[in-house]
């Protein structure tokens, strides 16, 4: 039997771990913190997500818990409540809203008692391994032990997050609100809680003695109902994060029996809600091509596949990113003018990604005798 170690118990080491469990493959999953525990946040699963999820066989357990597709009027607004622009319906018709908590729980659940160590961390190529998947997160210490690592890059802005400690009335809407250097997201979970998060322009490190009430004097004035969802905010699990991504796109992301996967390869900003699924994916493809390829050649075709759609992904975070944080004018009127058509294909295309059991997705690498075919010209990546 085929032994992995996979350094990291996210969202990504989890689903490659349930796929190559699944697969047969001996599975041990280290992960540095001392306990089950995430923070308390909403993750966007959109389509390409759902394919992914699917292909790995845990689809139909995540939509028990992430309940049913959400009709709500989704787009942009300003801080008065006025809509800039509204996303088509069924663009986000497969769009569903999830608390992290709940989707590790689930992802545990799949796997064997004793699969996930906590409280052991990998600070060097484990041995008695015949592959290591290091999927430990935006500050991976695998990463950085690389010859080339760019580092991190600040992309200007913090955020606040927490979901909810009751459900809040939404009245049907969703989607971002947006100020100047400043940013308020709302969405509704299965029970009826809400997921927020806020955003705002400053230097990296800024802190404050009492984040909740920095949150309060800067949002409580928006439009409703802001006020009333941080006041079903508990104070003490507010997560403030710092948004970063990589300073530069990695050139590989293996090396000999070692692969990076999720935020340790790609790390994006979150203004496109895909870094979830991204991970997602990566472990969909890497479980289909070590099911077909000896473990070199598994790996240089995720690297060539996967490195050409995380990184256009990442480049498209960070252009939204910049365009929704910007102060000016111009922003409001680029929302206001864009046509609904077009964010439709746009949101179409991001999420255009099949599973490689549904088609090739693997590259124009025809490896032997692998049953990887060169995809059709023109096709999603």
């Amino acid at each position: 039997m085929r032994r992995v170690a996979i350094v990291g118990a996210g969202i990504g080491g989890l689903t490659t771990a349930i796929g190559l469990q699944h697969a047969g493959w001996d599975v041990t999953v280290f992960e540095r913190s001392g306990a089950n525990t995430q923070a308390g946040a909403g993750l966007s699963l959109f389509g390409n997500a759902w394919r992914a999820l699917d292909s790995l066989g845990v689809g139909d357990a995540v939509r028990e818990i992430a309940g049913r597709e959400q009709h709500t009027r989704a787009g942009q607004r300003r801080r008065d409540g006025r809509w800039l622009a509204v996303t088509p319906p069924h663009a986000l018709r497969e769009l569903r809203v999830v608390h992290r908590a709940d989707l590790h729980r689930a992802f545990t659940a799949e796997l064997r008692p004793g699969t996930v160590t906590y409280g052991k961390g990998i600070d060097r190529t484990p041995e008695g391994f015949d592959l290591v998947v290091a999927a430990d997160g935006l500050r991976s210490r695998t990463r950085a032990s690389w010859p080339g690592d760019p580092g991190l890059r600040y992309s200007g802005y913090t955020s606040w997050r927490a979901v909810t400690t009751r459900p809040v009335d939404l009245r049907d809407e969703a989607g971002e609100s947006l100020g100047r250097g400043e940013r308020v997201g709302l969405a509704p979970l299965p029970d009826g809680r809400v997921y927020w998060f806020g955003v705002a322009s400053m230097p990296a490190g800024t802190r404050f003695d009492d984040e909740y009430a920095e949150v309060r004097r800067r949002f409580d004035g928006w439009h409703s109902p802001v006020a009333e969802v941080l006041d079903a905010i508990d104070p003490a699990a507010l997560v403030r994060t710092d948004i970063f991504d990589l300073a530069r796109p990695l050139a590989t992301f293996a090396r000999g029996t070692t692969v990076l996967l999720g935020d340790a390869a790609h790390a994006m900003t979150p203004d496109l809600g895909q870094g979830a699924a991204m991970a997602i994916e990566d472990a969909a493809t890497l479980t289909h091509l070590l099911g077909s390829s000896p473990v070199d050649e598994a790996l240089r075709a995720y690297d060539v596949v996967r490195r050409r759609r995380t990184q256009a992904v990442a480049r498209r975070a960070r252009a939204m990113g910049r365009l929704l944080q910007s102060r000016g004018p111009l922003r409001d009127l680029v929302l206001r003018l864009t046509p609904p058509a077009a964010v439709a294909r746009q949101l179409a295309a991001l999420q255009a990604w099949r599973a490689p059991g549904d088609r090739s997705d693997l590259a124009e690498l025809q490896l032997p005798g692998s049953g990887i075919e060169k995809p059709e010209a023109g096709r999603p990546v």
